[in-house]
């Protein structure tokens, strides 16, 4: 069991009593450099305390060094320490997928996001927070699916170059309007705030190394800030290899995604159908599938700009890298589909899945009847058409049919 003891502004003095006590009984502490700074001198209540705790920084990456960490002191008693409520967007929710629930026991603190929407007075049900990691461009993905007009979010810094990489992010992004306030030394007697907007935001602007980023985003927005299925084509780039807008929001509507599921994107070509799978929540994953190593770089660029975090992309016939993948809940093939790619997937598949496949070719066509007589499910034909001009007048113009099988294995029916 590890306890995690959130501390506040005030730091250790601030703590009740009975977690200073618990934090000078403990065999191994683990903290940030700051927080162990504290530590100089045991927080005891007591004059009595049996032995010094021996004192370990945080790993660097956490996931992967944490383990050894643990391990490494296995069979004593751990505390660690973490900034205000280790919740919140915080690392006792790491521990708490690395170890599970039952070994990790919180007390939290105030956080610094708390803080920050009492001085901002924005409720918390309308408040998005967003965690930057590192300076690395990439985290800004996170930020870029929640921007839209009228939102409120709090970014925590990964470093004092954040906010300029924030400012020039919603410049990029149309929003050089938005409100930005960056708020320094949250709950201390040296806590500071600087009001500026986006584009008022001078990139060389000295800011407290203990900060946060309040942002209450205005601007017109893009069509590429709805969360809806069925973004405009224009918002990826691709070579021609990209499921359109209207049939695209139907394969989604039939994939049905959900937060916490994981969806195959097989032959993903643009990406898109995995882009919008991961946009329709921060816990929705999906893997695209792309044999073509232009396009699977193609993928991960539209990813990363239209903020889709949980996309991993993976270059490779899809038939080959099955096994290498986890299971999924929801399985999208949009062209080539085969008999042993769609068998391979109905080996991998269970309760309550999903799989859309689609086919614009006569053999495409066959095949999916097939399934469908061997495994049931439902086939549908989408045409869509323009209205575009004839002569002196209108007239409508097919795009391609396309035709679409949709199975679901009800749970119900699932054998195990």
């Amino acid at each position: 069991m590890i306890e995690v003891i959130g501390v506040g502004a005030d730091g250790l003095a601030g703590l009740a009593p009975r977690l200073r006590e618990r934090i000078a009984s403990a065999d191994v502490v683990i903290g940030s450099e700051r927080l162990l700074a504290e530590l100089a001198e045991p927080p005891s209540t007591s004059t009595d305390s049996p032995s010094t705790p021996t004192l370990e920084r945080w790993p660097s990456p956490l996931r992967t060094g944490i383990g050894a960490l643990l391990q490494r002191h296995a069979g004593r008693r751990i505390v660690a320490l973490a900034s205000g409520d280790p919740l919140q967007a915080g690392v006792a929710t790491t521990l708490i997928k690395l170890l599970g629930e039952d070994k990790v026991y919180v007390h939290p603190a105030i956080s610094s996001v708390t803080l920050a929407r009492a001085r901002m007075n924005w409720p918390a049900e309308r408040t998005v927070v967003v965690r930057l990691a590192s300076s690395d461009p990439k985290e800004l993905t996170a930020l870029r699916r929640q921007l839209y007009p009228g939102a409120q979010i709090v970014v925590l810094s990964a470093d004092r170059s954040s906010p300029a990489a924030v400012a020039e992010e919603l410049m990029r992004s149309g929003f050089q309007f938005t409100q930005m306030v960056v708020f320094g030394d949250l709950g201390t007697p040296h806590e500071s705030r600087q009001d500026t907007s986006a584009e008022c935001f001078r990139l060389d602007e000295e800011v407290p190394r203990l900060h946060l980023i309040c942002l209450h985003v205005i601007g017109p927005g893009t069509p590429a800030n709805s969360l809806a299925p069925g973004l405009p084509d224009d918002c990826y780039r691709h070579d021609g290899q990209l499921t359109k807008r209207h049939v695209r929001a139907t394969a989604l509507a039939m994939l049905e995604p959900t937060p916490g599921q994981l969806l195959w994107d097989l032959g993903a070509g643009a990406g898109s159908i995995a882009i919008e799978w991961a946009r329709s929540h921060p816990d929705c994953q999906a893997v695209a599938v792309e044999r073509d190593p232009v396009r699977a770089a193609q993928i991960a660029v539209n990813a990363e700009q239209l903020g889709a975090t949980g996309v991993r992309v993976v270059t490779g016939d899809s038939a080959a890298v099955l096994d290498d993948l986890p299971d999924p809940i929801a399985i999208f093939i949009g062209g080539g589909a085969t008999p042993e790619l769609i068998s391979a997937c109905w080996q991998r598949i269970g309760q309550g899945c999903r799989m859309v496949v689609h086919s614009v070719t006569l053999e495409g066509e066959s095949l999916l009847t097939a399934c469908q007589r061997e495994f049931g499910g439902e086939l549908f034909e989408i045409q869509v058409s323009r209205a575009e001009p004839l002569g002196g007048l209108s007239g409508w113009k097919p795009a391609r049919a396309i035709r679409q099988w949709v199975v679901r294995i009800p749970l119900e029916e699932y054998d195990a």
